[in-house]
């Protein structure tokens, strides 16, 4: 009370910059309660839109890579936000759900109940390969929007059969390819499309790594069932669709793979080790790589040769560490990163929501997994083959 006889309550002005002395000075009654002053705007500072709603997503699955990766990118996420898991595990989903303040969980039995659910408009599915076609169909029939982990699904059939629900149901389908959303990987689409390159000429890309069956998220890549393939379907695919989105347009005319595993080595009983695969293309470019589980350290590189200078990245499609190496126009290399990799995470999510609503086409649709997929199955009948060329005529 001041001296006067009158309540005294500080400005929060004077809570933040007095502290502990204002308190005490008031309890003194020596100090003297100001009005707030309003200030003038400085400036014509300039809003950022702030969109009407954010969409609500189910994540599917709650292994190693949704909790490290696709969770924490929506916190940067500004038109998604998650508002469902779904998990096999109760416990987890609840300590998740706690700890990112969701509070709607289902179980995989309870999943098609999600179609009473108006909190939820679309769902990520983070399952194995295995059961891809399964849980994107079902949320389809659900009524929700589906954007489904690479590859889409373990066969070309499978793909077909999620495309047609989704036309049926009237709901988008998209594809993971965070690439498509990845920074650096975006300023050399722009470098190579805008002919920073010259003429293209040649693609190669390898990618793969050490698979480890005592390591639970590599345990079920090594089994045919879950993993729908071997290291192609798993980490090769990041090659396949990274180089043919530098060359829109062009068509797949001819594919020729060969088998590359270990002979003896027990963790392959069910999946190849390795695959080496030639892409011919009706431009004349020819793209070239290599899809391992028996690689280390961890590869992931892109190349791209043109009739003026090149870019390579290693590493190329990873979620923290991609950069870039540009050789030409008689100047010495040049190493650099031209934007943050992380981002990807939100930018893949945000970019669905918007292709929900109507602002923007699916950059990554499910014509597109389908797509891969039938060069996989070309690459795979190559190999089963001994390497003899499969004629194809796969669009861009």
């Amino acid at each position: 009370m001041s001296g006067n006889g009158t309540i005294w309550h500080p400005t929060r002005r004077e809570t933040l910059i007095g502290g502990v002395g204002a308190a005490a000075l008031a309890a003194s009654g020596k100090l003297v309660a100001q009005s707030a002053q309003g200030q003038p705007l400085i400036g014509d500072p300039a809003l950022p839109d702030v969109p009407v709603k954010r969409l609500g997503w189910a994540i599917v699955g709650l292994g190693t890579f949704a909790i490290g990766q696709v969770i924490p990118g929506f916190s940067n996420a500004r038109y998604s936000r998650i508002s469902a898991f779904v998990s096999g595990n109760r416990d987890k989903a609840r300590m998740l759900g706690a700890r990112h303040g969701v509070d709607q969980l289902y179980s995989y039995d309870s999943f098609d109940t999600i179609s009473e659910d108006p909190t939820i408009d679309c769902v990520y599915i983070v399952l194995p390969v295995g059961l891809h076609a399964e849980y994107s169909i079902r949320a389809l029939k659900a009524g929700k929007h589906v954007l489904c982990e690479k590859p889409m699904a373990s066969s070309s059939q499978e793909a077909e059969a999620m495309i047609a629900a989704a036309e049926s149901a009237r709901r988008k389908l998209g594809v993971a390819y965070r690439v498509h959303f990845e920074p650096n990987n975006m300023h050399v689409l722009d470098r190579v499309h805008s002919g920073g390159l010259g003429q293209m000429r040649f693609v190669s890309a390898d990618h793969g790594f050490s698979a480890n069956p005592d390591y639970p998220p590599h345990k079920w890549r090594l089994e045919k069932t879950l993993g729908g393939g071997g290291s192609m379907w798993d980490i090769g695919i990041y090659g396949i669709n990274t180089s043919l989105m530098m060359l829109p347009g062009d068509r797949v005319t001819a594919v020729s793979a060969a088998y590359a595993t270990p002979e003896g080595d027990p963790r392959f009983t069910e999946v190849e080790g390795a695959i080496d695969y030639r892409l011919r293309m009706a431009s004349g470019i020819n793209v070239q790589g290599s899809s391992s589980y028996c690689y280390s350290p961890y590869v992931s590189r892109q190349r791209y040769f043109g009739s003026d200078a090149s870019i390579e990245m290693q590493p190329a499609t990873t979620y923290y560490d991609n950069e870039i190496r540009y050789e030409g126009g008689g100047q010495p290399p040049r190493i650099y990163r031209a934007g943050i990799p992380e981002i990807q995470f939100a930018a893949q999510v945000d970019g669905f929501s918007r292709a929900v609503r109507g602002e923007v086409a699916v950059r990554t649709p499910g014509e597109m997994g389908l797509r891969d997929l039938r060069i996989m199955e070309a690459c795979y009948a190559s190999a089963d083959r001994g390497g003899t060329v499969v004629e194809t005529d796969i669009p861009v």
